[in-house]
């Protein structure tokens, strides 16, 4: 499991987070939602021990840098490295010092760079592909490492939707051995893969359990100020209030 218990958050002296809660266990994908400025990147960032909460508790997790995987919205690679060479960092948690990669290493990456559909990418710079590949290829570096947990800021967010599904359809799947909690704008889309919802307004918990409890069009006028309805996996916006 990770997870975390009342979580209290100040920046700027302003309290981002407050008392929030939340846990994913083995086998399940838990998404985070809400509008903008709700808290949901800092408390994703709180989970992956970038940053320390001013109260409340984490999970312990032992060996994080080989258990949690942190998949960063907007993350850019400033160097011209070969898109290997990226995905292959994904194994450093698993190196000794001046370690070479082993046999069992490169296949690992080899099945990473498949999964995330960067194979034909391998060898171009990372400073030459377009928003959408690097977010995959950064996917692939997760995927890599082989963690317990992945942790997603919005994973999809640059994504065409043939990729935006085939991305969350490869959190899903990691979702099956281990657990997954991802921040996500999509409402269909989190309704659609995620087991449990966390519904984020104001640095505080306004609703959390399965899709279909949470995405109630009263949840949604409360915390979105917007008229939608939901059924069948997916949400429609109408209006707005």
């Amino acid at each position: 499991m990770i997870a975390a218990t009342n979580i209290v958050v100040r920046l700027g002296g302003r309290i981002v987070l407050d008392r929030v809660s939340i846990a994913a266990e083995d086998g399940e994908m838990v998404g985070l939602i809400g509008p903008n400025a709700s808290g949901k990147t800092t408390l994703i960032r709180v989970l992956a021990g970038l940053l320390a909460p001013d109260a409340g508790a984490l999970s312990p997790i032992a060996d994080r840098a080989r258990n949690v995987a942190y998949l960063e919205q907007g993350a850019a690679c400033h160097w011209p490295l070969a898109v290997r060479r990226v995905v292959a960092l994904g194994r450093l948690p698993h190196l000794g010092p001046f370690q070479r990669p082993s046999d069992a290493d490169e296949r690992a990456i080899d099945a990473a760079m498949a999964e995330a559909d960067v194979v034909t990418l391998a060898e171009r710079p990372v400073t030459a592909l377009s928003a959408g590949e690097l977010a995959r290829v950064f996917l692939a570096r997760a995927l890599a490492t082989a963690p317990r947990a992945i942790l997603a800021d919005e994973p999809v967010a640059s994504l065409d939707p043939y990729h935006q599904i085939q991305v969350m359809e490869l959190l899903r799947g990691h979702a099956s051995r281990g657990a997954v909690i991802a921040v996500l704008h999509d409402l269909t889309l989190a309704a659609r893969f995620c087991d449990r919802l966390v519904l984020l307004h104001s640095g505080k918990v306004a609703a959390q359990g399965k899709p279909s409890e949470v995405l109630t069009p009263d949840n949604l006028a409360r915390v979105y100020s917007v008229t939608a309805t939901f059924g069948d996996g997916y949400v429609v916006p109408l209006a707005r209030l």
